[in-house]
């Protein structure tokens, strides 16, 4: 395929951090008294993809909205925190290496459904500082991601590209966008439908 950029989610493409989120959460509720409602990675693994509102609304759905929203703030802050102490050694096999190849020929950009400083969090963790050319997440747009996509693609001049994303979301966003997207298999959904599937993160290399 002849895309001049890419643009990739975060969670269940890049890396897992499934566990380490959970932990990061778990501190905050613990600290709060709220130990009923701690959360594991299994539980995280149909959240993830999903904006923070709407995580929270599964999480806390008797909290009422304003204080169940300031909640999952603070449980995000302190997930960055510890996320940015951890070495955070979870990501995909060959991720760095795979990008090193593609940004040969493509520009590299992130979107995510995540709070602010989680995009740059896992560009620094993973290394991969020199081939990712911009980013744009929830956080900063507080939109759909099809939204936020064709405004990363509207900040960056992209006129031809491809999301890479594992869950029906992602599938959802593309359509809203109106690019094709791959599905990495090995993630954390199964969406309706796709352009092409990776099996692997390197299989990117095929296309």
């Amino acid at each position: 395929m002849n895309w001049e950029s890419l643009i990739f989610d975060i969670d269940g493409t890049l890396w897992d951090s499934r566990a380490l989120v959970a932990e990061g959460y778990n501190i905050q509720l613990r600290a709060e008294g709220l130990e009923d409602r701690l959360v594991d990675a299994e539980l995280l693994r149909s959240l993830f993809g999903k904006v923070m509102t709407e995580i929270a609304d599964c999480l806390f759905p008797d909290f009422p909205e304003p204080e169940r929203y300031a909640l999952m703030e603070r449980c995000m802050d302190t997930e960055n925190r510890y996320l940015a102490e951890n070495p955070c050694q979870i990501g995909y096999p060959h991720v760095a290496s795979t990008l090193e190849a593609l940004a040969k020929n493509h520009r590299l950009f992130i979107v995510s459904n995540s709070q602010q400083g989680y995009p740059e969090l896992c560009v620094r963790k993973l290394g991969l500082e020199k081939w990712i050319s911009g980013h744009l997440c929830f956080g900063d747009t507080n939109t759909s991601k099809g939204q936020t996509i064709r405004k990363l693609m509207a900040d960056y001049g992209i006129e031809s590209c491809a999301y890479v994303g594992d869950t029906q979301g992602d599938y959802e966003a593309t359509l809203e966008a109106g690019i094709p997207f791959i599905w990495a298999a090995y993630g954390f959904g199964t969406p309706e439908g796709y352009d092409c599937r990776i099996d692997s993160f390197r299989q990117l290399l095929e296309l």
